[in-house]
This record gives structure tokens, sequence and C-alpha cells, in this order.
């Protein structure tokens, strides 16, 4: 069933959706990497990745409701900033610790 909002508002929550579920993926490979590695430092951005991937489908779930009611308000400014941090840690613990 379309949402109020439209057919936009179906699509901003599931681009959501499928960014926490890609990095989600991403993760998962971060993992299979830290295994073939013998574990040890690895761990740190699997670490981050995994706290990264629960950020990210926290804002999906929370926008994707919020897109859903029939007055939805405005994003808040601070979700991209957040979820951009956490990527942006998961990346650099990744290359930095490679």
């Amino acid at each position: 069933m379309t949402p109020p909002g439209g057919a936009q508002a179906e699509r901003t929550g599931l681009a959501w959706t499928r960014t926490a579920l890609g990095c989600v993926a991403c993760t998962l490979l971060l993992l299979h990497s830290a295994a073939a590695q013998s574990w040890g430092r690895g761990l740190i951005p699997v670490g981050f990745g995994a706290t990264t991937s629960v950020v990210l489908a926290i804002i999906a779930y929370r926008r994707d409701r919020r897109l859903r009611t029939t007055e939805p308000d405005p994003a808040n400014p601070l979700l991209p900033a957040v979820a951009s941090l956490f990527v942006t840690a998961t990346a650099l613990s990744t290359l930095l610790l490679a």
C-alpha cells in the first residue's frame, strides 16, 4: 500500500533500508577478511562496520515510520551527518589497519 506521502516517501524509506542492508553485506565481507587474516586487528573494522549497520538500520526504521504518517515532519539534518560519520570511521579503520 502506498503511504500518504505518495511513492516518494516509500522510495526514500526503501533507499535507507537498502543502504543499511548494503552496509551489513560489507560488514560480512570485513568479517570474512578478518577470519582469513587470523582475526587480531581485523576485528576493529568489523566492529565499526557492525555499529554502522545498526545505526543505519535504526535511522532507516525511524525515517520510514515518520514518512508513512499523514503529516511527515522534515528529516533531522543530523541523521545524514551521523550516518556519514560512522561510514567514514569504518572506512578509515579499514584503511589504517590493512
